[in-house]
């Protein structure tokens, strides 16, 4: 374990400070210290400093949504929140200011960039980082909460579908949450316990009416996640929701922890789920110094794993 977490910590501030807060038990103060650095140094400053002036990260002409201008930073922003930039900061001041100035829906009739757009995924994601960095959409938060289904979750194709999809419904839960972080609320909180249920009445990965898994790519971890679910990925977020784990979550539990290799470190199961060849190509364009390759040990699954099976424990 030790091995592990001296690999962890011989990375970026934005692995450290997490590694510091969710896995050490370091005092508050080492942690802010560590966290303060992903503005100035490391991935989180590279990133940063790849915003283009119009406010987005794309310099390409879009084909694809992850090119356009909204596409492009609602990834960008969301790894930013991922990496732990303090939303205080002048650099978050500076660079939301800038979105908030030029980028809009261009595929939506130009809309501005925090209203969100008309995919529940997508808005999902808008939302989180609308409310980690202080700019809550009160309609957008309305909308989500007006689109979920009878079953507690969320789908992208509703209507006509009448079914929940894992992919859209963590998107939506991880906003609530980031959300209810600095504006606990009743009906954000009973929304979430609903669409939490419907995740685990599943276990996190079979289907309702036969028991099977219901895709065998969610057992391969990635990061970054995108719009797209596995299973380390809700476990991670009922962890940060302060769920108390039962036989629920057992079976998926599980499987984070019989990936767990020899030496004590987890695989990137998944690069980029389910990106097309332009996407691809633009997200590369974003190398930074952070991507890791499919097959290798990843730290950000690696960090994500301890902390899950820390919180099983």
């Amino acid at each position: 374990m030790t091995d592990v977490i001296d690999w962890l910590s011989d990375s970026d501030p934005s692995i450290r400070w997490q590694v510091l807060a969710d896995l050490t038990g370091a005092p508050p103060d080492v942690v802010d210290a560590e966290r303060s650095r992903v503005a100035s140094e490391g991935w989180g400053a590279r990133l940063l400093g790849l915003q283009q002036p119009d406010g987005s990260w794309s310099d390409v002409e879009p084909r694809t949504w992850l090119e356009s201008p909204d596409g492009s930073t609602t990834y960008a922003l969301t790894l930013l929140r991922h990496m732990g930039l303090d939303p205080a900061s002048q650099a978050a001041r500076d660079s939301l200011a800038r979105v908030k100035a030029g980028v809009t829906y261009i595929f939506q009739g130009a809309k501005p960039y925090f209203g969100g757009e008309t995919e529940v995924c997508v808005n999902g994601m808008v939302l989180a980082v609308a409310a980690y960095f202080g700019e809550p959409d009160e309609a957008l938060i309305e909308r989500l909460l007006g689109e979920q289904l009878d079953d507690g979750g969320w789908n992208c194709e509703a209507p006509p579908s009448v079914r929940s999809s894992f992919h859209s419904t963590i998107c939506v839960l991880e906003a609530l949450l980031e959300l209810e972080k600095t504006r606990p609320d009743s009906a954000l909180a009973e929304s979430r316990k609903r669409g939490e249920g419907f995740m685990l009445e599943r276990g996190l990965l079979r289907r309702k009416s036969n028991g099977e898994i219901i895709d065998e790519e969610w057992t391969r971890f990635s990061f970054p996640c995108g719009w797209h679910y596995d299973v380390l990925r809700g476990l991670d977020y009922l962890r940060s929701a302060g769920v108390t784990p039962d036989e629920r979550v057992a079976e998926a539990v599980d499987l984070v922890a019989g990936s767990r290799q020899p030496d004590g470190r987890w695989l990137l199961g998944r690069a980029l789920p389910g990106l097309d060849a332009d996407e691809e190509r633009f997200w590369n364009q974003l190398d930074f110094g952070m991507h890791e390759a499919e097959g290798e040990p990843s730290r950000w699954v690696t960090l994500r794993a301890l902390r899950v099976l820390d919180w099983a424990r």
